[in-house]
């Protein structure tokens, strides 16, 4: 029996976090594993302390596809192993432009599955993006 499967067979969800891990505080992963892929939570432009990054969008797009790094490193993962990737903007119609930057900037060719959505608000009054992925992890057992 692998590790990653339990007496029945089934695969297991093991959380992966960073330290600090700043998602804790709210009951949330900052990813899990299941089977073979690695689901990553929405991660916004925010450094470690929880601040929100100054700058603009750009700027906090940055911070957060870098956040998503940080998690996907936790995992033994890059970008490169990343098959789809969710995008949540506040405006999409000035941002549209930008988001692309940053898909050129963090993903590569065969480029994976993305859905852009805009929304609302995020969970915090100041964020402009959030960005969630999921990645395979082609060593899993």
């Amino acid at each position: 029996m692998s590790s990653n499967e339990n007496a029945a067979g089934a695969a297991r969800i093991q959380k992966i976090a960073t330290t600090p891990d700043w998602y804790e505080p709210y009951r949330i992963s900052q990813a899990v594993r299941a089977g073979n892929f690695v689901y990553v939570s929405g991660q916004a432009g925010f450094e470690e302390d929880g601040t929100t990054v100054e700058g603009g969008f750009l700027a906090q797009g940055r911070q957060a596809f870098g956040n998503v790094a940080r998690v996907l490193e936790a995992a033994g993962l890059t970008f490169a192993d990343v098959v789809k990737v969710g995008i949540f903007v506040r405006d999409m119609a000035a941002n549209l432009p930008h988001v692309i930057t940053l898909r050129g900037e963090f993903l590569a060719e065969p480029y994976p599955a993305d859905t852009l959505i805009e929304v609302v608000s995020l969970a915090r009054p100041d964020w402009q993006i959030e960005v969630e992925v999921i990645a395979l992890d082609r060593d899993a057992a």
